[in-house]
């Protein structure tokens, strides 16, 4: 496993939706036709700046006053895609998270004093009542790709870009492909499965990942980002990483009725990815 750098990383795994302009209305539709006309707009290391400019004041922001007018930009086919950052939504989702998965009352009084928590609870509960649809178009897995991911993904769609310390850029590693077949792709994992296995979290992680991605333009963009996760695994582990490919070969043992070489490819994968969660407890 490679070192980390001395700045600070979210070592975090994305996948983001990107959608043509026509799926948005007027005016945020106009606003996001100028602004992907922009020669430079931000990529995802000036996103990850102003997230943690953010939490350096003291008291921390940990939810944006204003939401931010940034996207990231695409093409499909020749056509702009936007996936709009949405960072106030995403800091009230994340606060959310943390909440529920139970980190002790202490830690999370340490990290944000308990009257900016409850600030930003009520916060929500008031933006929510005026925009009860909304959703993120970026979802974040810290210190893993969930697996579920994965279904949506085939092996052609990855791209790994080796970094360069001498040009201080950062390896990449990641896919990208239709929304069109990430649905198809996640409709034929459920049917495997659901013919196989009882429902266990993988088949509800799988249902939950489906009605999100039904709330978005049948002409999107899908793409599965390992974001600051290449800062902490190795150049030849990332090299070598073909998740998605494990993935559908367990899925393909599940359909043919090969149980055992299923469990076999699926406790291969989750091994691996074990062995990057456990990181986060390393010094």
């Amino acid at each position: 496993m490679s070192v980390a750098p001395t700045v600070p990383v979210p070592y975090a795994s994305y996948l983001r939706v990107y959608e043509p302009l026509a799926a948005f209305p007027e005016p945020e539709r106009a606003h996001w036709a100028r602004y992907a006309g922009r020669p430079d707009t931000p990529g995802a290391q000036e996103e990850l700046r102003r997230s943690l400019a953010d939490l350096l004041p003291t008291p921390p922001v940990p939810v944006r006053v204003h939401e931010s007018g940034d996207a990231f930009v695409a093409h499909l086919d020749g056509v702009v895609v936007i996936c709009p950052w949405r960072t106030r939504l995403r800091g009230w989702l994340a606060l959310r998270e943390l909440v529920a998965e139970g980190y002790p009352a202490a830690v999370l009084d340490a990290m944000l004093p308990p009257v900016l928590q409850a600030q930003a609870v009520r916060d929500h509960e008031r933006w929510l009542e005026r925009n009860p649809d909304a959703r993120p178009w970026i979802r974040t897995g810290l210190w893993q790709v969930p697996l579920r991911w994965f279904a949506l993904f085939g092996d052609e769609d990855r791209l790994y870009e080796p970094g360069s310390a001498e040009e201080g850029r950062a390896p990449v590693l990641r896919y990208r492909t239709t929304m069109a077949q990430a649905r198809r792709r996640l409709a034929r994992a459920l049917r495997a499965l659901r013919e196989s296995v009882d429902d266990g979290p993988m088949t509800e992680g799988l249902i939950d990942v489906g009605r999100w991605l039904e709330e978005f333009h049948p002409r999107a963009l899908v793409e599965l980002d390992f974001g600051g996760l290449v800062h902490v695994v190795s150049a030849e582990w990332l090299a070598g990483d073909r998740s998605a490919a494990q993935l559908a070969e367990g899925l393909a043992a599940l359909r043919s009725g090969d149980g055992e070489a299923a469990s076999e490819a699926y406790g291969r994968l989750a091994e691996r990815w074990r062995a990057v969660k456990d990181l986060r407890f390393a010094n």
